[in-house]
């Protein structure tokens, strides 16, 4: 008995070992990922603001950051493994919802209508976006590293209030901008008579992403005023099973 007693204890041993090996490298992964997104962003909010304090106008900045929005916005479809392999307990369908609208808008709709690009509603998305991730990954780093200042907890969850319906704005209006262009192009669509014998049309496509917001960006407004409460004020939120 003590001799398989002693095995089972040996097995838990090595399991936890196992188990702490696996967190510190998923822990040095994230904090490396984190700082890594802040300082992409980071470097993005200076060379807007760099290219303003010069031009003096928004036209053309886009375009000027244009390549290192598209690399860290890509780069973030990452958070999706993560959530998918569990080494952030997040919901893989609301991160691939929130990664994924960002992508669709950076590359299948600001970067492929040029015409759009020097709209101010382009200008409010990136701005927005960028404030809001310099903010969250920040978040993310000093919580993994154990050293999280207030006032960026609280940056984290107030500033969203705000931020999240400007991106809305922006996002929207930059979609509805892009319409015209789209219909008259005829991009992304196929028409029939085709080999595949199926037609797609992108204009009403854009139109059915506008109206997706509808029921979407309150379940996850509200899903941010819930954690808003719960980290802020310590209220234990209860959320019905979906």
């Amino acid at each position: 008995m003590a001799s398989g007693e002693e095995d089972g204890t040996v097995e838990e041993k090595e399991t936890n070992n196992k188990k702490r090996t696996k967190g510190a490298i998923a822990t040095a992964w994230l904090t490396f990922y984190n700082i890594a997104m802040t300082a992409g962003w980071l470097v993005l909010a200076v060379a807007m603001v760099r290219y303003y304090l010069q031009k003096g106008t928004h036209k053309g900045l886009y375009r000027n950051i244009a390549r290192t929005l598209k690399f860290f916005q890509t780069f973030a479809l990452l958070e999706v493994g993560h959530c998918a392999i569990g080494i952030v307990r997040t919901s893989v369908i609301v991160t691939g919802v929130q990664v994924c609208s960002r992508i669709f808008m950076v590359w299948f709709v600001t970067n492929s209508i040029r015409q759009i690009q020097n709209e101010e509603s382009v200008i409010l998305f990136v701005v927005v976006w960028t404030i809001t991730e310099i903010t969250r990954y920040s978040f993310y780093t000093f919580n993994l590293l154990n050293h999280l200042p207030y006032f960026i907890k609280w940056a984290r969850y107030n500033m969203f209030i705000v931020m999240y319906p400007l991106g809305v704005i922006g996002e929207l209006l930059t979609i509805h901008a892009s319409l015209p262009y789209v219909r008259r192009s005829g991009m992304y669509s196929l028409r029939l008579p085709n080999k595949y014998n199926v037609s797609f049309d992108y204009y009403y496509f854009l139109i059915i992403v506008m109206l997706s917001y509808i029921p979407l960006f309150p379940q996850l407004y509200f899903h941010m005023l819930r954690q808003r409460r719960r980290v802020l004020h310590g209220e234990i939120v209860v959320e019905k099973d979906e």
